[in-house]
C-alpha cells in the first residue's frame, strides 16, 4: 500500500505528467505521488493534485517486452468490465505516447482497501466474482477479439514447458512426467471466456469484509475459465508448502462447487486444471530459484522458493491420477 510521498518518484516525471493531465482536465495544481508497493511487475503510483487522488500505472523501468506489460490491454479489459458486476477500478485515461513520462501509462480510480487475511466469506465472494466474470459474453462487452481462445490449453502447456527448459539448472524429479501427463490428456474447453490469468486474493483490494476491486489484469485474455479457478484454489492451498500437510485441491470442493453453480460449468475434470496450475507455479518457482542461484535477484526468501517445486510437482501428478482413479 502507499509508502511515502515523493515529489519525483522513480519512473514518474510529475512535471510532465501535470502538464499532460491538465490538458485533459484530469488534474489541477501541483502533483505529489506515492509508490504503491506490493506488485512485482508494473509500477503503480497514488497521485494527488491537492483535491483529488487517482492511480497512475506504467510498465517497469528499463527495457521490457511490450507484450508483457501492455498498458492498453489492462486499460481495455477494466474499461470493458465497468458496470458488469465484476469490481474493477474505474478507468479515466490511457496515454500510449511514451514521450510523456518515458512509457505508456493509464490513469484510474483509487480504491481504498488492502490485503488482510482472507476469511471463508471473502473466499466465497472471490469465487462468486470469478463465476460472474466467466459468465460474461466477451462479445457483449466488446472483447470478442481480446485473445486467441482456440488451442488455449495446448499453448499453455507448451508455454510453461518452454519456460521450464529455459530455467533448468538441476534435476527435478517427475516434472517432465507431469508435463507429459498434461500434454497427453488436454480436456475440451466448455466455454471460452475472459480469464484473469493470475486470480488470487493478493491481486484484489479488500475493505470492510468485502472485495472492492480486482487488480492486475496484465495477463488477461480469452481462454478456458477453469484455469482461473484452479489457480485460485491452488493459491489458497499454498500454505501447505513446507509444513508436511497435504494439499487439499485435488478435486471439487465446496468452494469449487459454489463457483460451478454460478458459472454454469462442469468441474468433473478440475483435477487436470489443478495439475496445470501446479506445473505453472512449479516452473515459475524454478525460474525464481534459477535467477537466485545466478545472483540475479535481490531480497529475502528466494532460496526457499526452490523448495516449493517438488511438492507442487507431486501434487500436480496426484490430481491427474485422481482423475483416473
Amino acid at each position: 500500500m502507499p509508502a511515502h510521498i515523493d515529489t519525483s518518484p522513480p519512473g514518474l516525471d510529475l512535471g510532465r505528467l501535470k502538464e499532460y493531465l491538465g490538458r485533459h482536465d484530469l488534474a489541477e495544481g501541483e502533483l505529489a505521488a506515492e509508490v504503491i508497493h506490493g506488485g512485482k511487475s508494473n509500477l503503480t503510483y497514488l497521485v494527488r493534485d491537492g483535491e483529488r487522488r487517482f492511480v497512475v500505472r506504467r510498465p517497469p523501468l528499463g527495457h521490457v517486452l511490450a507484450t508483457a506489460h501492455d498498458m492498453g490491454r489492462e486499460y481495455r479489459v477494466m474499461t470493458a468490465l465497468r458496470d458488469t458486476g465484476v469490481p474493477v477500478p474505474r478507468t479515466y485515461h490511457l496515454c500510449e505516447d511514451p514521450d510523456i513520462i518515458g512509457a505508456p501509462f493509464y490513469v484510474m480510480e483509487y480504491v481504498e482497501g488492502g490485503q488482510p487475511p482472507t476469511t471463508p466469506a471473502i473466499e466465497a465472494e472471490l469465487a462468486d466474482i470469478l463465476a460472474r466474470l466467466h459468465a460474461l459474453d466477451p462479445a457483449a462487452v466488446g472483447l470478442a477479439d481480446f485473445g486467441r481462445p482456440e488451442g488455449f490449453l495446448e499453448r499453455q502447456v507448451k508455454r510453461w514447458k518452454r519456460q521450464l527448459d529455459a530455467s533448468r539448472s538441476r534435476d527435478i524429479p517427475d516434472i517432465d512426467r507431469l508435463f507429459d501427463r498434461l500434454a497427453g490428456a488436454v480436456p475440451a474447453t466448455q466455454r471460452h471466456t475472459i480469464v484473469h490469468g493470475d486470480y488470487k486474493p493478493g491481486n484484489t483490494l479488500i475493505a470492510d469484509g468485502h472485495v472492492r476491486a480486482v487488480l492486475d489484469w496484465e495477463m488477461s485474455t480469452l481462454g478456458d475459465p477453469l484455469t482461473d479457478l484452479a489457480l485460485y484454489l491452488l493459491y489458497g492451498d499454498m500454505a501447505a508448502l513446507g509444513t508436511g500437510r497435504p494439499f487439499e485441491t485435488s478435486g471439487p470442493s465446496p468452494l469449487a462447487e459454489r463457483y460451478a453453480r454460478g458459472a454454469g460449468l462442469d468441474i468433473s475434470r478440475l483435477g487436470w486444471y489443478v495439475g496445470l496450475a501446479c506445473f505453472k507455479l512449479a516452473v515459475i518457482s524454478e525460474g525464481i530459484y534459477f535467477r537466485y542461484t545466478q545472483g540475479l535477484t535481490v531480497g529475502e526468501g528466494f532460496a526457499q522458493v526452490g523448495e516449493h517445486v517438488a511438492p507442487l510437482v507431486a501434487h500436480g501428478l496426484h490430481t491427474l491420477e485422481s482423475l483416473e482413479g
